[in-house]
C-alpha cells in the first residue's frame, strides 16, 4: 500500500501531460463521429421511377421521347403529379376496328410492376451511387435497407456490451486498437463488397468494432481526467464528433461514391491506428493497472505524467495530487395536425433534449460502476461492462426504429404516446437517484455499504438488505441514515 501511495503522488495532479492527453482524444471522435453518421448516406434512398418500357406501348406511342413518353408509360400520384416510384401504366391489347377512320388514341385500363428497372434522382441523393442504387433497394427489395440499418445498429449494440466488458479483461488500450485494426480492415472489406448479403454481414460487424473503439476511447479519456473535469472534456469529444458529422456530406460530394467513401474511412481508421497506436499517444488506463494489481505498469504510466507536466515525482505531496485525492483507496471515481414550424421546432427541441440526456446518462454510468483500485485481493473493474450496457440499452432503441418503414409509417400517434411513456418512465426512474434527494454519491465503497433507498413516499426510509451483513433498526430507534 505504501508503494501505491508513492504511485499516486508522483502522478502530480491533473497536470499538463495529462491535459494534452485527454484533449488529443478528440480527434479520433471526428472519425468515430464520421463513421457512425455514415449510415444516413449509404442508405438514403433517391427519388426514382420506373424506366420506361416501350415494348409495353400500344405502336401509336412507341415513338413518343422524353416528359411525352414518361407521361404515356408511368402514372401520376398526388397533387404534385409526381411519377409513381413502383409502377408502369398496363393498356390493353388494340381493339378490333369497326368502321374505317383514325384509330382513337389508346387508354389506359391499371398499372404493372417495373419492367426495366428504375431511374434515380442521384443528385438528391448526395451520392452518385449507393447500396441502395447498385441493387435496386426499392419497391419490392426496399425492407432490406431497414433490414440493413438495424443490423448495424445491432453491431453496435452486441460491440458495446461485449467489448466493453473485454475492457475490464483486457485494457483500455488493447481493445481499442484491436477494435480499430478490424475497423480498418472491415473498412476496406465493405468497400470490396460483391453482393447485399456481403455487405449485410461486413456492416454488422462493421458496427461492432467502432462501438468498441469509441467505448474504449471515453472509457480512457475518462480515467485520464479528474471528476471535476471529466464533463468540460466529454463535451469536447462530443463536439468533435459532431464535427465528423459534418465533415460527411462534403466528403460524399467530393468522392462521388459510397465504396470510395467507404475507402476513405478506412484510410481514416488505419491513420489513427498509426498514430494513436503508440503507447505514448494512448497509453494504458492507469486506473484499469491499479485495479487489476498492476502496479508496476501504473507506476511507469504515472511517473511519465509527472514528468511530462513538469513535477518532481519525490517532491509531490499527497494534498496537492488530485489523482490521488480522485482515486485513493478511501474514494471512488465518480407531424401531425401541428403546423410546420411548431413540428421543426418541437422535433430540434426533442433532439436536444435526447442529446443531452444521452450523454448524461453514459456520464453519469460511468461514474456510478466502480473501478476499484484497492481492496484485499486486485479484481477486475467492471465500469467498462457497465457502460457498455448503458450504451447498449441506447443502441437497442435506434436499432428498432428503422423497422418502422416496413409498416409505411402508419401508427405515428401511437408511436409518439409509447415515446412520451418512456420519458415519463425516464423521469420517475430520475427521482430514485440519490442526487434527486439532495444527497451526494457514494465515495467509497464503505460508504455505499451505508446506501439507503431514496423513496418516493414519505415515511421512514429503510436500509437495503446486503449480503452478509444484518439489516439496521436505526430508523426506529430515533435515528437518521446520516447517523451512521
Amino acid at each position: 500500500m505504501e508503494q501505491e501511495a508513492r504511485v499516486l503522488r508522483a502522478a502530480g495532479g491533473f497536470g499538463r501531460a495529462r491535459r494534452l492527453l485527454a484533449a488529443a482524444s478528440w480527434v479520433p471522435c471526428i472519425v468515430l463521429g464520421l463513421a457512425l453518421s455514415s449510415e444516413a448516406l449509404l442508405t438514403a434512398q433517391p427519388a426514382h421511377h420506373c424506366r420506361p418500357d416501350p415494348t409495353l406501348l400500344p405502336p401509336p406511342l412507341r415513338a413518343l421521347r422524353g416528359p411525352a413518353l414518361l407521361d404515356a408509360a408511368i402514372p401520376r400520384l398526388g397533387p404534385t403529379r409526381a411519377p409513381s416510384p413502383c409502377l408502369l401504366l398496363r393498356y390493353p391489347g388494340p381493339a378490333p376496328r369497326t368502321r374505317p377512320g383514325p384509330r382513337p388514341a389508346p387508354a389506359s385500363n391499371g398499372t404493372r410492376p417495373c419492367t426495366r428497372g428504375w431511374l434515380y434522382a442521384l443528385p438528391s441523393a448526395g451520392l452518385l451511387q449507393s447500396p441502395v442504387t447498385q441493387w435496386n433497394l426499392v419497391c419490392g427489395d426496399g425492407w432490406k435497407v431497414p433490414l440493413e440499418q438495424a443490423s448495424h445498429l445491432l453491431g453496435w449494440l452486441l460491440g458495446c456490451v461485449v467489448l466493453g466488458a473485454g475492457c475490464d479483461r483486457f485494457g483500455r488500450r488493447a481493445v481499442f486498437v484491436a477494435s480499430l485494426v478490424l475497423t480498418t480492415g472491415l473498412g476496406a472489406s465493405e468497400a470490396l463488397a460483391a453482393s447485399f448479403p456481403t455487405l449485410l454481414v461486413l456492416r454488422l460487424l462493421h458496427g461492432g468494432t467502432l462501438a468498441g473503439a469509441l467505448l474504449a476511447l471515453y472509457l480512457a479519456r475518462l480515467e485520464l481526467c479528474d471528476p471535476p473535469h471529466r464533463l468540460v472534456f466529454s463535451v469536447g469529444a462530443g463536439l468533435f464528433s459532431v464535427a465528423g458529422t459534418l465533415l460527411l456530406p462534403g466528403l460524399a460530394a467530393l468522392v462521388q461514391d459510397w465504396r470510395l467513401l467507404q475507402g476513405l474511412g478506412a484510410l481514416m481508421s488505419g491513420l489513427l491506428l498509426l498514430f494513436w497506436g503508440f503507447p505514448a499517444l494512448f497509453p494504458e488506463s492507469p486506473c484499469w493497472l491499479l485495479a487489476t494489481g498492476q502496479v508496476a505498469q501504473a507506476r511507469k504510466v504515472l511517473w511519465r505524467f509527472a514528468e511530462a507536466s513538469g513535477v518532481d515525482p519525490e517532491d509531490s505531496s499527497l494534498e496537492e495530487n488530485s489523482l490521488a485525492t480522485g482515486q485513493a483507496p478511501a474514494r471512488e471515481d465518480r407531424d401531425s395536425d401541428l403546423p410546420g414550424w411548431t413540428v421543426l421546432f418541437l422535433s430540434v427541441l426533442g433532439l436536444l433534449a435526447s442529446r443531452a440526456v444521452s450523454a448524461l446518462s453514459s456520464l453519469f454510468a460511468a461514474e456510478v460502476f466502480p473501478t476499484v483500485i484497492s481492496c484485499p485481493q486486485p479484481t477486475l473493474s467492471h465500469r467498462g461492462a457497465g457502460l457498455g450496457l448503458v450504451l447498449g440499452a441506447g443502441f437497442l432503441g435506434q436499432a428498432a426504429s428503422p423497422l418502422d418503414t416496413l409498416h409505411g409509417q402508419r401508427g405515428f400517434f401511437l408511436q409518439q404516446v409509447v415515446f412520451a411513456s418512456l420519458a415519463v418512465l425516464t423521469l420517475l426512474c430520475v427521482l430514485l437517484l440519490p442526487e434527486s434527494r439532495s444527497r451526494g454519491l457514494p465515495q467509497s465503497l464503505q460508504d455505499a455499504d451505508h446506501l439507503y433507498r431514496s423513496p418516493l413516499l414519505r415515511g421512514c426510509p429503510r436500509q437495503d438488505h446486503l449480503p452478509l451483513l444484518p439489516p439496521s433498526d436505526s430508523c426506529w430507534a430515533g435515528h437518521t441514515p446520516e447517523q451512521h
